[in-house]
């Protein structure tokens, strides 16, 4: 009998943390139970694989062995084993295409089938989530490794699933990055928007113009050291994100977010005098000389230098908030700079504002305004432009929460998990149809986050409603079904050491019933101060400061209250 994706959700959130098959994210398009079935891994199970696919088998061999202890041999398929774990590139459904899979757990063997290593990959993905979350553990669990008996069909709503970190405003060492791309990967995301310059600092090694990691990328913002990665580590992050199905593009920002480029080298500004680093947040000043002829040349030598180490298809120009130039110096610039990104073989992705300076359809705008009409994009997507997703009053990670997130910004307003969750990609703006959007993506600026716990506690659990808006049909959205099949989440991003935050909104799993707190419960009117205890939501509360009005559990570990755990 299939599971209704879409069925009301009766029973408690906790009673539904015991049923894998309902609390996948993001939901798949179809799941068949298999009554009464289960298979278990044990020290014998092995995993074959397509010889295409042996890093797939490798990828899911290095996820299961440290917590189960079990050698987990990774060999070729021949055929279809009758034992084990297989993954294979052969029997997918039709209507799976280029990303999606069919995954078959039986009492004897596991089958996943897709056309593609990425499908693959994709439904490797989803079989980790069918394990307990102890499966995510660096050391040794008890077990026991039980899969429910099922049969998934699954394919994504879009191609493009991507997320964005800016490394310019601060830095983010190779470690930090290789960190989120392992977390974008368990939630199908597929490509990782790198922003490696902006007026603050330039954060890749150019061998031509070596002055734009030396000096424009020594600080960051507030004043810190900052930092860049070498072309070699680069490559390292590039050939990770692939190693995870993931493709990295570059973003270059131009002729705007330029001042560390203009303060590390006199030509690039019109004065020919270099302006000063700087470690303030402000936007809309900087802009390259639009007339010399030697900004194109500097244009040239990045994009040659930066494509030639990023085998994926896209390269971004950025082109937002170009304020200090105006629009005939903007389209001036567009007309020499967009051909220099073709001329070395890459697609154009541009922040939406860009595509009004071409006809070339095979540009990419990526909507990050806050309104529901904008005329620039509505008129690409007639001429038939793909759009990218990601209005900034849905889709920033970097926005607050509320009004007590320690973290982030709110010029794009607050962004609650629900807020994230509840719009459609594909109706969002007027006059782009679902058939001209590409895809969706969720960009994280970093003004304000300095390591990769701050990372962590916006990215969490908002990232994971973009990825299922990018992964699942619409039919399935619901958000008194999401929201408890993304409180099932909690546990696993616990043994990850993910530092998520635990939003209110959201029912989340402690792994089990709460039991009877013999503290009174938390009254929003009351005053509390250091020390009182509280009960709330099944945890006890231990009151750090004065508050009254701060409601338990809503503004994560930097909050009034100090979580003390289950009852």
């Amino acid at each position: 009998m299939v599971i209704a994706v879409t069925a009301a959700l009766s029973v408690s959130a906790q009673s539904q943390a015991a049923e894998p098959l309902q609390s996948l994210v993001p939901v798949p398009v179809s799941v068949q139970a298999r009554a009464g079935v289960t298979h278990n891994l044990t020290a014998a199970t092995k995993i074959y694989t397509s010889p295409a696919a042996r890093d797939v088998g490798t990828f899911l061999a290095g996820v299961l062995r440290p917590s189960t202890g079990y050698a987990l041999p990774v060999s070729d398929a021949a055929g279809t084993p009758a034992d084990g774990i297989s993954l294979l590139l052969s029997g997918a459904p039709a209507q799976v295409g280029q990303q999606g899979y069919q995954l078959d757990v039986a009492a004897n063997a596991i089958v996943v089938r897709a056309n593609t290593s990425e499908g693959l990959f994709a439904g490797v993905q989803t079989l980790r989530q069918l394990l307990s979350a102890a499966v995510e553990s660096a050391t040794t669990q008890p077990g026991p490794w039980t899969v429910p008996g099922a049969l998934i069909v699954d394919y994504p709503r879009f191609s493009y699933r991507g997320a964005m970190l800016d490394v310019a405003r601060h830095f983010h060492p190779v470690s930090t990055v290789k960190r989120y791309i392992d977390q974008l990967a368990l939630y199908k995301i597929n490509y990782f928007h790198l922003h490696l310059s902006d007026d603050q600092g330039w954060r890749i090694v150019i061998d031509s113009w070596p002055r734009l990691a030396t000096y424009g990328g020594s600080t960051q913002v507030g004043g810190g050291p900052g930092g860049y990665y070498t072309k070699a580590q680069y490559s390292e992050i590039v050939q990770y994100a692939a190693s995870r199905k993931i493709t990295v593009i570059p973003e270059i920002d131009m002729p705007g977010h330029t001042n560390a480029a203009q303060a590390s080298y006199a030509e690039l500004n019109c004065n020919n005098q270099a302006p000063p680093l700087r470690t303030d947040i402000e936007v809309g000043y900087s802009s390259l000389c639009v007339n010399k002829d030697v900004t194109y040349q500097f244009i040239d030598d990045v994009v040659r230098e930066i494509a030639a180490l990023t085998p994926g298809p896209y390269f971004h120009i950025g082109g937002d908030e170009a304020h200090a130039t105006s629009d005939a110096d903007y389209q001036t610039f567009m007309n020499r700079a967009l051909p220099i990104v073709k001329k070395y073989g890459k697609t154009v992705l541009g922040w939406h504002e860009f595509v009004k300076t071409t006809t070339d359809t095979t540009a990419i705008p990526q909507y990050w305004g806050t309104t529901t009409s904008n005329a620039t994009v509505q008129a690409a997507a007639a001429r038939g432009n793909k759009v990218i997703m990601s209005p900034a009053n849905k889709a920033y990670l970097d926005m607050k929460y509320n009004s007590s997130t320690p973290l982030g910004l709110s010029w794009a307003g607050y962004i609650e998990v629900q807020t994230a969750y509840e719009w459609n990609p594909g109706t969002h703006l007027s006059g782009v149809p679902e058939s001209a959007v590409r895809g969706v993506e969720a960009p994280l600026w970093t003004e304000t986050i300095v390591t990769g716990r701050d990372i962590e506690f916006m990215a969490f659990p908002r990232l994971a409603t973009i990825a299922e808006l990018g992964w699942s049909p619409w039919s399935t959205h619901n958000w008194d079904q999401f929201k408890v099949r993304l409180g099932n989440q909690g546990p696993r991003w616990t043994t990850m050491g993910i530092n998520f935050y635990k939003s209110a909104q959201v029912p989340w799993d402690t792994g089990g019933p709460p039991g009877s707190c013999a503290q009174p419960a938390w009254e929003r009117s009351k005053v509390y101060t250091g020390g009182n205890v509280v009960s709330h939501n099944g945890h006890k509360w231990t009151a750090q400061w004065w508050t009254q009005g701060e409601e338990p559990g809503t503004t994560g570990q930097w909050g009034v209250w100090r979580d003390g755990g289950i009852c």
